[in-house]
């Protein structure tokens, strides 16, 4: 659910590179709408959501999958299937699945894949490369974040070599946005709460905000960082209303591991970016969360 650029450049590339090793060309399934700025992706247009249960797949693969919980009802297809393996770089990842690679040590799945693809001498076409810097440049935050590291930089150097153009791929990532996504990115940072002598700052985004500006689910996206951004924070949350009973929260920090926060509500993450879903109203979700925060 809610795919960011390293899932979906995950996906794209493991069907790149499944198609021209095998010549088998997999189904790729999204619980999700497919955002705005990664539909150019090569391949991302034959992504799509499978309906049919009586479907049993001979391999079933997730990739970026935290917890199993994040395909919804997809999950059919999974414990359906005669085999599945589970690719990921979160380290609240709980290893379900026949088969688990995860590198917790990575900065992404993009980088899991490169790694496992480099090791079994799998070339990577263009269209992967495109897909695996895809995925490496936006969970390192364009190589800026806590988990970018000397590995994912010369990963990062082997997919230029291959294909990869670092400036149309950030372009596409973070030059294509419509009028009303920045305006409704404003909205939200402008009503903003502080707390704790500005250590905590946190936004909420009501279904009604949404239809304000015509909003995808994507739209909320970079906004717990841009609020982590400002100075005095440490913590920064988006609590987003599901329903009326049910509240989205997207966790970033400086210092403190929100992934273990994140946790307790069935979630998790990284240490300095984590998600979970709290199955409270959001003003009850917020307030529960706010008791988590220990600063």
């Amino acid at each position: 659910m809610n795919p960011d650029g390293d899932t979906l450049g995950s996906m794209c590339a493991m069907y790149s590179m499944i198609y021209k090793r095998f010549k088998i060309k997999p189904d790729m399934n999204v619980v999700s709408n497919v955002p705005y700025n990664y539909k150019f992706l090569p391949n991302v247009d034959l992504a799509q959501r499978y309906y049919d249960k009586s479907l049993v797949y001979d391999l079933v693969i997730t990739l970026d999958v935290a917890a199993i919980d994040r395909i919804l009802d997809s999950k059919i297809l999974f414990d359906k299937a005669k085999c599945t393996v589970n690719i990921d770089h979160h380290k609240t990842n709980p290893g379900f699945g026949d088969y688990q690679i995860i590198e917790p040590e990575a900065s992404s799945c993009g980088e899991v894949l490169f790694n496992y693809f480099k090791a079994n001498n799998w070339d990577i076409d263009k269209d992967s490369a495109v897909c695996l810097y895809t995925a490496i440049m936006t969970d390192t935050g364009n190589f800026k974040f806590e988990n970018t590291t000397s590995n994912s930089l010369r990963a990062a150097a082997d997919l230029v070599d291959a294909g990869a153009n670092p400036n149309c791929i950030y372009k596409q990532c973070y030059e294509t946005k419509t009028k009303n996504f920045v305006l409704f990115q404003n909205y939200c940072v402008n009503k903003a709460e502080f707390l704790n002598d500005n250590k905590i700052v946190y936004t909420t985004v009501y279904k009604k905000d949404l239809e304000k500006f015509s909003a995808g689910d994507d739209y909320t996206d970079g906004i717990a960082e841009t609020l982590r951004a400002i100075e005095s924070t440490e913590a920064a949350f988006v609590a987003k209303e599901v329903d009326t009973k049910l509240t989205k929260i997207s966790m970033r920090s400086k210092t403190i591991d929100v992934a273990e926060i994140c946790s307790k509500f069935g979630g998790g993450g990284h240490t300095f970016a984590a998600g979970c879903t709290i199955k409270l109203p959001v003003k009850d979700a917020v307030n529960k969360l706010l008791k988590e925060i220990k600063l």
